[in-house]
């Protein structure tokens, strides 16, 4: 035997493997593995209709969402009706042969943080962007924003291009702020596009102030980076992309599932938009701030007029 049999299953196997290969009668493998004569004999009985539904429903979430684990498919099935606990689900899964490969883990950063500590407590206190690089199968390079608000966990933009520069992230941000409302603080790197002029000036004029983590350190931004490794192992990982319009169409699809459908572990397997309306229902107010001073137009007028020349 490779592995010791411990659970009476794994032993009743290994005693049925022996008897049957003739290596020993019944009454002498059931002794050597401390096993019940009658355990050797159980036979389970036939699931009934409503369990043989359960398993097909749970193979169907399974082959849908390869990427879930036992806990999110729980949740899924409770959602819809089912009367079903993660251990119950995790043993059927165990049964069909169901596993999530685990991912590899990176290793766990030593020393004091340097990044400024600001903890989300609202809906709109902080935002976080930044983005994520991929290609089509032809090799074009393909570049994706991403706008997250790091309470509610809704993702408000992930958009694809094939390249993407200060005027086309501030496009973005500013029809975010449209639908959801301003937010207070906005977390990203120092890349060049989120350290713009047109940038900065656009964000003091509406006061939304900026946490930029130190270079380097990109678990300093942790909200995003977990959405990017959850976006890259769901969606980029499986898909494979021909062209840009393919690509915003399949990314645009992710964005909904993840907001209206996805179960998110700190969320209490709730959705986002579902914890959203739930903890916030009180909508947001839509639009930007006023400015804090008299030229805030004036400001805006000279940011609109080089993002044209631009």
């Amino acid at each position: 035997m490779r592995k010791k049999a411990v659970s009476p299953a794994h032993r009743r196997a290994v005693a049925q493997e022996l008897v049957k290969n003739r290596d020993c009668s019944q009454r002498a493998a059931c002794r050597i593995l401390r096993l019940a004569r009658s355990t050797f004999r159980y036979r389970g009985r036939a699931p009934t209709p409503k369990e043989a539904q359960l398993r097909k429903r749970l193979l169907d979430l399974s082959m849908e969402h390869p990427r879930y684990g036992y806990r999110r498919i729980a949740a899924l099935l409770r959602r819809e009706g089912w009367r079903v606990g993660k251990r119950h689900i995790q043993r059927l899964r165990r049964d069909e042969g169901l596993r999530v490969p685990p991912t590899k883990r990176k290793v766990i950063r030593r020393g004091a943080s340097t990044g400024l500590p600001t903890t989300a407590i609202h809906r709109n206190h902080v935002w976080t962007w930044d983005f994520i690089a991929d290609a089509t199968v032809r090799g074009g390079a393909l570049k994706m924003l991403t706008i997250l608000d790091e309470y509610t966990r809704e993702c408000h933009v992930l958009w694809a291009e094939r390249a993407l520069k200060a005027a086309d992230v501030l496009h973005w941000l500013q029809k975010a702020v449209e639908q959801h409302g301003a937010p207070e603080f906005l977390r990203s790197d120092n890349g060049s596009e989120f350290i713009a002029k047109i940038v900065q000036q656009w964000l003091k004029a509406n006061r939304i102030k900026t946490i930029y983590i130190e270079p380097g350190s990109p678990w300093q931004n942790g909200f995003v980076e977990s959405f990017h490794g959850r976006f890259r192992d769901e969606c980029l990982n499986r898909e494979q992309l021909w062209t840009l319009t393919e690509t915003r169409v399949v990314v645009g699809d992710y964005r909904q599932q993840y907001n209206q459908v996805r179960p998110h572990s700190r969320l209490g397997y709730e959705s986002p938009a579902v914890f959203a309306a739930r903890s916030c229902p009180s909508p947001a107010p839509v639009g930007l701030r006023p400015p804090s001073a008299g030229d805030g137009q004036e400001t805006n007028k000279n940011i609109n007029s080089t993002m044209s020349q631009d």
